[in-house]
């Protein structure tokens, strides 16, 4: 949905965009177009997005909690010769932002950041030029540049890319540009991304675009229902390129018992087994994978902890910490996560750490524990997920004390 709103907003014209997400990080995307110019109307279910370009209307953006928000329109906004302070709320205050220091001004921006951290002064025009990246800290900085670059029809210039993570990211980026017939560079094997020197495509028209069901929220509800189901879960592309598809690996290796049929993916409880699975490229899948191990006996094992440092909470220390109140013993050791199940868990007082993947996962796991869980901060699931809880209820678990959630009866 974000990625949707960011080539809306580069596309001259109408966009039309079906599914449109509603989420916390959704609304701070929708917001940032409408301060770049952009205007928006709802059309029963479907979402209008009119567009001339990045125009501001303004000198701020907030990006609220967002940081795919804040790394791929920061290039965005620079595409304009104004002025633009770019803010941030919670966690986003504390993200490194040394990146953007780096690496605008080798592309004609002038930037100034509060110590590597927001808020941060910026002003264009950004001019394409050929830049080395560093793809390990954050594919999202890498969206933002590859929709710029495009943008202008960028010519005869490289994005060199080292040890880039999440390339599945990359991939669905990539995968919105061509839907939004946007300049496309020649990808050689993600170590480098050339804008040759033909023009640009006529994008001219009016453009209709369906937001995928996404698998990051996904992923709770089909753990939900390999833990305490059965549970059929529908709307998701099992041909998406979102890097969070990867769950389904992770169940077929723990021995789930799912089937993918026409009316969705139907998941029921069953006997599980241990697992070992490399996270690195879909880091948002270690909160409900650490659900999911719980309830496989013996030991998994879950690789690319250092991808989770810099997330609303440090994720790591975070599971570690939340999960060990419900009796489940997490070693970290470098760059592996190891899991000691018995294959229960007991009910605890949890805390989201204002953590919306924290909140979704203990809740998950809550579903078979022994007794009841009480989750502080659980409304944290609104940046991603708004109707997570409500989707909980409807699978018959008795979910209390979110009055807002207007919870059915």
């Amino acid at each position: 949905m974000q990625r949707a709103c960011a080539a809306a907003l580069l596309h001259h014209g109408r966009t039309i965009l079906h599914n449109p997400g509603s989420s916390d990080d959704d609304k701070a995307a929708l917001g940032i177009i409408h301060q770049l110019g952009a205007l928006s109307h709802k059309e029963g279910e479907d979402l209008v997005i009119t567009s001339k370009g990045v125009k501001p209307i303004g000198n701020a953006l907030h990006c609220g909690e967002s940081g795919l928000s804040i790394r791929m329109f920061t290039p965005l906004a620079a595409l304009s010769d104004h002025e633009t302070n770019i803010t941030g709320s919670g966690s986003l205050l504390t993200r490194p932002m040394d990146f953007f220091n780096d690496i605008l001004p080798q592309i004609g921006v002038d930037v100034k950041s509060n110590n590597g951290h927001i808020p941060l002064l910026i002003q264009g025009p950004l001019k394409p030029a050929t830049i080395t990246v560093d793809g390990s800290l954050s594919s999202q900085y890498l969206t933002g540049l590859l929709l710029a670059y495009s943008s202008l029809g960028a010519k005869d210039v490289t994005i060199h890319v080292t040890d880039l993570k999440s390339r599945p990211y990359i991939d669905l980026t990539l995968d919105v540009m061509q839907k939004f017939g946007m300049k496309m560079p020649e990808n050689h094997d993600h170590q480098s991304f050339v804008f040759d020197g033909k023009d640009a495509p006529d994008n001219s028209a009016d453009i209709e675009y369906t937001v995928e069901g996404d698998w990051s929220g996904g992923a709770f509800l089909l753990v939900a229902g390999a833990i305490a189901g059965p549970v059929t879960v529908r709307g998701l592309d099992l041909n998406s390129t979102q890097a969070d598809k990867a769950i389904i690996d992770v169940l077929i290796s723990c021995n789930a018992a799912f089937a993918v049929e026409a009316k969705g993916i139907i998941i029921h409880p069953g006997e599980m087994r241990a697992f070992n699975f490399d996270a690195t490229d879909c880091p948002d899948l270690f909160p409900p994978l650490v659900a999911l191990a719980a309830y496989c006996k013996g030991t998994s094992t879950i690789t690319g902890v250092s991808r989770l440092t810099t997330k609303e909470s440090n994720r790591a220390l975070t599971l570690q910490q939340e999960f060990g109140k419900m009796g489940l013993n997490i070693q970290l050791e470098a760059d592996k996560m190891i899991i000691e199940s018995t294959g229960s868990l007991k009910g605890a007082q949890v805390h989201s750490r204002h953590d919306h993947r924290i909140a979704m996962a203990t809740a998950v796991a809550a579903l078979r524990a022994e007794g009841p869980t009480e989750i502080g901060e659980a409304e944290a699931v609104g940046k991603s997920y708004p109707a997570f809880f409500r989707d909980i209820v409807s699978l018959q678990a008795k979910v209390s004390g979110l009055p807002h959630y207007k919870l059915p009866e």
